[in-house]
């Protein structure tokens, strides 16, 4: 028989409330998450070439997302502060699909995951890529925001199917 899911950020009346998580054994975690951010050929093209006038955007966005990743606790109101680790923020320009594929890694030893954290980051990370390019490219668009993979805990390993070919029809 499956085991039936339960929402953990409700308490037994329905209520919103943060999991306490003070009797759960400390381990190592880890998420990665992925997002794209769609642009002009143009725009793409002045990136990597170093042209934007505000600066080096893959360097700026990269900082942001380490920031956000440190910082979910205080936008995502039922998630924990968190003890991160590690974070790593990784582009990928796709000039074929005048893309940029954002992937974020976050890393922890704590009590619980860092899902959110992975998600924030890539989502930071592409709004600051929009902010710095705004003024060539308004027509940028940020989506297909993804949890890769999760690890650690009592709920294991998540490995998300692969889903570039979804993309592409969208």
């Amino acid at each position: 028989m499956m085991e039936k899911k339960v929402l953990t950020h409700l308490d037994k009346d329905g209520y919103v409330r943060m999991v306490d998580v003070s009797a759960k054994a400390e381990t190592a975690r880890e998420a990665v998450a992925r997002g794209r951010i769609y642009m002009k050929p143009e725009t793409l093209s002045l990136i990597t070439s170093g042209q934007v006038k505000k600066g080096d955007v893959f360097t700026t966005a990269k900082i942001a997302g380490i920031l956000a990743a440190k910082k979910t606790a205080d936008l995502i109101p039922m998630c924990h502060p968190l003890n991160i680790t590690h974070v790593e923020i990784k582009f990928t320009p796709l000039p074929q699909e005048s893309t940029v594929e954002i992937e974020s890694e976050v890393k922890i030893v704590g009590r619980t995951g860092v899902e959110m954290e992975a998600l924030t980051a890539v989502a930071v990370a592409a709004l600051t890529i929009y902010d710095m390019c705004k003024a060539v490219d308004r027509s940028m668009r940020i989506g297909d925001i993804y949890l890769v993979k999760k690890a650690g805990g009592k709920s294991g390993l998540y490995l998300a199917e692969e889903r570039n070919e979804d993309f592409k029809t969208r």
